[in-house]
């Protein structure tokens, strides 16, 4: 421990803000094929599937996103009979509204609003919701960065086993820059589709993207006989053997079922994540009189400290680390340097100590 200190002045302490990137490509070949669904874990209570980037079982196996979907009762009642799981799909839209929309001023649980003005204006009531893990967005999804392609299909074709045939839609946060803060979670934007030329000022957006939260919340009109009509294209669940329209499949199959049909639509999701980097830097000057006397126990000489040994000579000493003490003398951080650093009475310098957290 040291017994030579000296004070770092406010003057000498600056504080810096990284945002580092990392590009992340899902294929859709990953989410829908290459492992033969091994990489798709399903749960006994059905309320969603997780994706994997390998067989789930192998240690090696990354998780990528989980995958569910869900309706409000003002698209569907809750009593209704004929609908497979209707008190667990309106759960999941209503438990996710919750934490991404929040609640009004009656205490009621917002819908997802289509241009995110929260008072009024067309709602999203029946949607998918894709959440990715904190492996791939970590601090947050970056602004603008992100795309998702689906195989959409057309109501006037029927579509086979081979999704080639099917229309390709692609989904992106082209309003990055003019995102809203007006969610709990913190701040979103809208989906739009660029499947009438990218034009955000005309075309009806499809979803919403939440940055912090990565969770993108897909409209299930995407699926759609023209853009953003009202009915809805047909798909194939259970490997194209039977088709039915998506609205079909929202009150007449499982979560699970939902989940399959919308997995093998995707054909690529891509993204940039955001890690931010907070440092403090602290600047340690050593003035030509300070630190020029080793406090290492072995700078000793028959149990002396061995300064010189001749009294003509300046005293040296070789900086081989910075210490950072709190106000009490206790040890808080060490910084290591790459080499030693001569310093005697006839220099001085100033070492750059960052800390990041």
């Amino acid at each position: 421990m040291s017994d030579t200190f000296k004070t770092i002045n406010p003057a000498d302490i600056a504080s810096t803000r990284t945002l580092l990137h990392e590009a992340i490509p899902v294929t859709g070949t990953i989410i829908s094929g290459t492992y033969a669904d091994n990489n798709i874990k399903t749960f006994a209570h059905g309320m969603f599937q997780s994706v994997y980037d390998y067989p789930y079982l192998s240690s090696s196996a990354n998780h990528i996103f989980d995958l569910t979907a869900g309706f409000s009762t003002a698209a569907i009642s809750l009593s209704s009979s004929t609908t497979v799981q209707v008190a667990k799909k309106v759960n999941i839209y209503n438990q996710m509204a919750q934490v991404l929309v929040g609640f009004d001023e009656t205490g009621s649980v917002r819908r997802f609003d289509r241009d995110g003005n929260l008072s009024a204006g067309t709602k999203h009531d029946v949607v998918f919701f894709v959440n990715f893990a904190r492996l791939l967005s970590k601090d947050e999804i970056k602004k603008g960065s992100f795309q998702m392609t689906l195989l959409t299909g057309n109501i006037a074709q029927v579509v086979s086993t081979d999704l080639s045939a099917s229309t390709p839609l692609t989904i992106y946060d082209a309003d990055a820059n003019r995102y809203l803060v007006n969610s709990p979670a913190g701040e979103y934007t809208l989906l739009h589709t660029s499947s009438d030329g990218g034009s955000v000022s005309t075309d009806v957006p499809v979803g919403l993207l939440y940055y912090q939260a990565g969770v993108a919340v897909i409209t299930a009109s995407v699926f759609n006989d023209g853009n953003n009509s009202s009915s809805v294209g047909y798909w194939g669940l259970g490997g194209g053997d039977t088709q039915i329209s998506v609205s079909a499949s929202f009150t007449g199959s499982t979560i699970d079922s939902i989940c399959g049909g919308f997995r093998n639509r995707i054909k690529n999701i891509q993204f940039n994540n955001t890690t931010e980097l907070n440092s403090t830097i602290y600047f340690c000057r050593a003035n030509h009189t300070e630190f020029n006397y080793s406090s290492n126990p072995t700078y000793l000489s028959a149990s002396t400290i061995r300064v010189k040994n001749v009294a003509a000579d300046i005293p040296i000493a070789y900086a081989t680390s910075v210490g950072l003490y709190s106000a009490d003398h206790e040890l808080l951080a060490v910084a290591k340097l790459s080499e030693p650093l001569r310093k005697d009475s006839n220099n001085e310098f100033t070492i750059r100590v960052r800390l990041d957290y």
